[in-house]
């Protein structure tokens, strides 16, 4: 970025600068199975978050309603709220490593309903998704001709033997809109680097696509220092690698946290295959939290450690947390040993 902020002063092309867009093209053309992308169906974003506020914008008219995982990255159901449509919430199953119901989706699907939404590695939850569940959403969508959102922001970031499969994989003959970028793999947050993969039959959405394409063009272009990381982030030493093995940093962290979340009596925790979180849950039977928001607050009082509520990304219930597993590993698990003693101790 550095050495090309003297050709960045100026705005590039609405849909990004042609480089970074190639690099994004001869990355999905390395996945195996993955339809095949033109340039020109590929949008630079100031962040993915831009450009889900793009897509909603472009695709929803008042009272359309879209399917969301519940617990959800919470900007997919502020963005359908934001763009006029109602977010339905499906549920992941907890005793299924919070792989998503399928027949919770099915119940859910209405004539009102536009998409599904798909974040696959997951946050909260760190799951990975199967590729039987990744078919079982695919024939929803096309039984009922609904459009794929696949969140894949976390796709490189994997522990274990776990496998990401990219949503278009096992969707070639469906419209599926593929969100990724900088921020995790590439661990370059704030950069605001984001792009958007259009692939699969086109023709039946032209109104949607034109949309995107009129709002990309409305915002001028994005960011554009930034798009001169994509090609030497996407054709560089992918150091992740190493992060995320046995022996890595990101690996270390993430067992020292499930590990300190399983010792705790009454704390259960799926373990993370991939993403950066993990969604403990407090057994009701053991802790009554009626409240989670003031029990974040409380333990943020007591014990300066940040928690996020589970019901913060739209669970139904009030039994869950989410912790971020990216302090070092003796960070990690002091913060998890005071989580314990503050349990330990705790009353509403």
């Amino acid at each position: 970025m550095i050495a090309s902020v003297p050709h960045a002063h100026g705005y590039s092309d609405s849909r990004g600068i042609l480089s970074a867009r190639r690099a994004i093209v001869s990355r999905y053309e390395q996945e195996p199975g993955f339809p095949h992308v033109d340039p020109d169906h590929v949008y630079l974003g100031n962040g993915v978050s831009e450009l889900i506020t793009m897509t909603m914008q472009a695709l929803l008219d008042e009272g359309d309603e879209v399917l969301i995982p519940a617990p959800d990255y919470p900007l997919w159901t502020a963005m359908t709220s934001l763009g006029g449509g109602t977010p339905v919430h499906y549920l992941c199953d907890e005793s299924r490593e919070w792989q998503p119901d399928l027949e919770d989706i099915r119940s859910k699907v209405t004539p009102r309903t536009k998409a599904i939404v798909v974040i696959n590695p997951n946050n909260p939850t760190g799951a990975v998704y199967s590729r039987e569940i990744l078919e079982g959403i695919a024939d929803i969508a096309r039984e009922h001709s609904l459009l794929l959102l696949s969140d894949e922001i976390y796709d490189r970031i994997l522990f274990d033997d776990a496998v990401h499969i990219p949503m278009a994989t096992v969707a070639p003959d469906l419209l599926c809109l593929t969100f990724n970028g900088l921020s995790k793999t590439y661990r370059v947050a704030g950069y605001r680097s984001g792009w958007l993969v259009i692939t699969g039959p086109q023709d039946h959405a032209e109104g949607f696509l034109q949309g995107i394409n009129l709002l990309a063009s409305t915002r001028l272009c994005p960011n554009v220092p930034a798009q001169f990381a994509v090609q030497a982030a996407l054709s560089g030493v992918q150091s992740i690698n190493g992060l995320i093995a046995p022996s890595g940093r990101l690996h270390e962290q993430r067992d020292a946290a499930w590990k300190g979340l399983e010792a705790i009596p009454g704390v259960s925790c799926v373990l993370p295959r991939g993403a950066l979180y993990a969604f403990p849950r407090f057994d009701p039977e053991v802790y009554e939290i009626p409240d989670d928001a003031a029990f974040v607050r409380d333990f943020l009082v007591a014990e300066h450690v940040l928690l996020v509520q589970g019901s913060g990304f739209n669970w139904p219930a009030t039994d869950h947390v989410r912790i971020v597993t990216l302090p070092e590993a003796r960070v990690i698990s002091d913060a998890i040993e005071r989580l314990g003693n503050f349990l330990a101790s705790w009353r509403p």
